[in-house]
This record gives C-alpha cells, structure tokens and sequence, in this order.
C-alpha cells in the first residue's frame, strides 16, 4: 500500500498551470466580488439625490448589503464543509450577480436594501471559501503573495465600478452600474466544470478517483501505485463541529483576536468604500474628482495586496500585518491635514494599502493559521464577526455628516479602528497556527517525504 499526503503534496509542489488555473477563476470571482462591494458605494451620491433620502437613511441603505455579508460569511463559509467548496462558491455567486442586478430596478430604499441583503449572502459567502481554496493549494513558500495576489481582484473590482460610475452615471443613470453586475452569471457553468474541489472534502467523501486527479495535477511527476491511500498530517476532528474546533487546542484567544481585528479591519475597509466618494465631494471636490479618490485608494489597495503578501512569505505575516495596521491609522490622521492635490493622491493611495490591502493580507494569515478541515468556517466565522464592523460602520459616518461635524472627525474615527486591530493581531499566538502544530505532530523521519511506502520484510 502506498500512502500519499495530500497536504504535503500541495505545500511542497512547484508552481505550474494546475495552480494558475486555481488562481486565475479565484482572482475572477474576486474581482466580481469586489465590484458588487464597492458598486453602492460609487452610486451613492446619485442614489441619494433620485430617492430623497439622508445621509442617514444612505448609510442603513448602504449596511443592508453588509449585514447580508455577515450571515453569508458565517453560514456559506460553514456550508462548504458538507456540500463541497465548489458548489457553495457556484451559489455565492449567482447569489450576488442577481440581485445586485435587480437592486438596480428599485425605486425605494426598502425594497433597494432588501435586494442588496440578498445579494450580500453571496458577497460574504464567497470570501471564506475562496480564501480556503487559494490557500489549500497553493505551494507553501508562496502561499501568502499567492493569495493577496488573488486578493487584489478585490480593489481591481473597486475600481471597475468607479471607473463604469464615472463614465456612466451622470448620463445613463446608477442603475447602469447595477444591471452589468449581473452578467457574470453566464460564468457559472465553467465554474462548475473547471473549479477544481476542496482536498479536505474529497478526503473526507474518500472519493479516490478525484483525489488520483488532483494530486497528480498539483505534481504531474508523482508516481501512484495501483493501491494507494490518501492521508493528511493531522487527522479530522470527526467528534466536535468545525464550530467547536476554532476553541480546541488552544486556539480559544486567537480565534477571539481574528474577531477583532476583523471587525476593526471591516470597519476601516467599509467606512472608506462606502463614504469616500461623499466625503472628498462635500470637501468641494467634484463628483469625478471625488470617484478619482476611489480609484486611488484603490489602487493602492492592490499594491498593499501584492507588496503585503510578498512581505509576509518572506517575514512573520503577523507582524507585518500588525505594521500595516499601524500605518493605515497614520495615514487616516494625515487625512486630517491640508495637503497639495499630488500629495493627497498618494496619502490616500497609502490608506488603501494598509487597510484594503492589510484586510486582505488578514485572510491570508487566517487561512493559514486553521487546520484544512475547519478553515473555511475558521475564516467563514471572523469575516462574518467583523462584518459587524462593516455594518456599523457606514452607519455611525452617516450619523457624524447628519451632524455637520467637521470632516475630519470621520478620518479620525476610522483611524481608530486601526489602532484597535493592531493590538487584537499582536495577542494571536502563531505557535497554535496550523503549520507549528503540523511540524510538531509529525515526526522528522516523516516529513522529508509526502510518500510513505511500507517497509518490506
């Protein structure tokens, strides 16, 4: 009998088409994802002006698709443990390309956010499942930059919709920026014919063809036996719920410190995609001029992405994750302060870094830090705590401009939020991650090698 870990085969593979083809339909899905985050945002102005509501009412509107992302990321990201990963993406999907198309048709707020909580499920259920996918196959030295990589999708679909609501809005409509979110429907039966399937699912259904398949596309040069059995370093905890799990072997206080820099994460992503454009067009700037900031901020969130993800492959993710948190509160100070045009673009630029981009990196360090079989609901779970950050967000800046408090009273808000993460993510304990307790439970002989064959007599 021949043994062969699975786990081991991935981390130790070199990168080939089988990995781009898993990243390239992730960084799609991603970028769809992104758009349908950031489409409300880049509307919002318009929206406001055509429906006669507040800013108040603007930022509740804007929540409704958040608090849709909460219940998403918490049940879809668990619901890949039974159904398969594959399946629930291809559900996320259709999810928030319908309905974010059809919020375009509203004429209210009700029936505007009713829509966008629906689309909202499938926004938040995506993220952990595409996190877990990235993160499970992709080679372990560069596991981090691959996955920030394809996590740059995100800002570059922030950037569509600020780009599509820039050129057509102001002539066409908002809604035009709705209805092309629905297009990428048609990409669901390619999804679910070329998405290849969670390792820890097709070892948990011991479905030995699919698992022959797939190994054999992470490494095309592995030879297989005719009888041969599929293991994983450490073994499934069949006797608790992934739920349960996340509090097991000491990962109680970690798990509760992802929670917090999620949220306080969500916060400064949301507080920004969802208010910028607003923000920067009360402080004189045109409706362009201020869909420009977006772009920029954007921008430099898929630099924060790449750079951040390189970084962490090559130094201690969390700590670098703890200096970008820091930085991005700086940053979100120097908001507060008169500036040239020039310079005001690269602050911002530097604010999408070290937020959209440290939230991004934050999905990689959660993804690597939970065992395969709970990691989607490891990460399913953070995202949709800190969700509630996303939620509060736009609602608390909308409160401080119903106000007409000074602007800089938001910026300094968010920048606060920054400094709260970075002390959460300082407190996790990296010995409890799932690659320390990987090398401490398996023994030397046995980690120079993913193929153990039976010693003959």
């Amino acid at each position: 009998m021949q043994y062969i870990d699975v786990h081991k085969v991935a981390d130790e593979a070199k990168f080939n088409k089988f990995h781009a083809k898993v990243l390239a339909w992730c960084f799609i899905i991603i970028i769809i994802d992104g758009y349908d985050i950031a489409v409300a945002g880049a509307a919002l102005p318009s929206i406001m002006t055509e429906m006669g509501v507040t800013a108040s009412t603007a930022g509740f509107m804007a929540s409704s698709a958040l608090f849709g992302m909460m219940f998403g990321a918490i049940f879809l990201g668990a619901l890949s443990d039974k159904i398969g990963r594959r399946l629930t993406i291809a559900i996320c999907v259709f999810l928030f390309s319908v309905f974010t198309a059809a919020a375009g048709l509203a004429n209210d707020p009700v029936t505007f956010s009713i829509l966008r909580f629906i689309a909202g499920l499938g926004i938040g259920g995506v993220m952990p499942n595409i996190v877990a996918q990235m993160t499970e196959y992709s080679p372990k030295k560069i596991r981090s930059l691959m996955t920030t990589f394809m996590f740059s999708g995100y800002a570059i679909g922030g950037i569509l919709a600020a780009v599509i609501g820039k050129q057509f809005i102001v002539e066409f409509g908002w809604q035009v920026v709705f209805f092309a979110a629905g297009v990428p429907v048609l990409l669901l039966p390619f999804i679910m014919k070329s998405m290849p399937e969670s390792l820890a699912y097709l070892l948990k259904r011991q479905n030995q063809q699919d698992l022959q398949k797939v190994v054999k596309d992470i490494n095309p040069t592995i030879q297989m036996n005719t009888s041969v059995e599929f293991t994983q370093t450490i073994k499934a905890d069949n006797e608790h719920t992934p739920m349960v799990q996340l509090f097991k072997e000491g990962r109680s206080f970690s798990t509760l410190m992802f929670w917090g820099a999620y949220f306080t994460g969500l916060f400064m992503v949301y507080a920004l995609s969802t208010w910028l454009t607003k923000l920067m067009a009360m402080s004189g700037y045109t409706l362009g001029s201020a869909l420009s900031f977006v772009i920029a901020l954007n921008v430099g969130a898929v630099a924060g992405c790449i750079i951040g993800g390189g970084l962490a492959d090559r130094f201690h993710i969390k700590w670098v994750l703890v200096c970008m948190y820091g930085l991005g509160s700086v940053f979100l100070y120097m908001m507060t302060l008169p500036m040239p045009i020039e310079v005001l673009y690269f602050n911002i630029g530097m604010v999408g870094a070290c937020t959209t981009g440290a939230q991004i990196v934050a999905y990689a360090y959660c993804g690597q830090f939970y065992p395969s079989g709970i990691r989607a609901t490891g990460i399913g779970m953070a995202a949709g705590i800190g969700r509630m950050g996303a939620i509060l967000s736009p609602v608390l800046i909308g409160f401080i401009v119903a106000l007409n408090l000074p602007i800089e009273q938001n910026f300094m808000v968010i920048a606060a939020a920054g400094l709260i993460g970075a002390v959460a993510l300082s407190f996790i304990n990296h010995n409890r991650s799932d690659a320390v307790l990987s090398s401490l439970k398996t023994p030397p002989t046995e980690n120079m090698n993913y193929i153990k064959e039976p010693l003959k007599e």
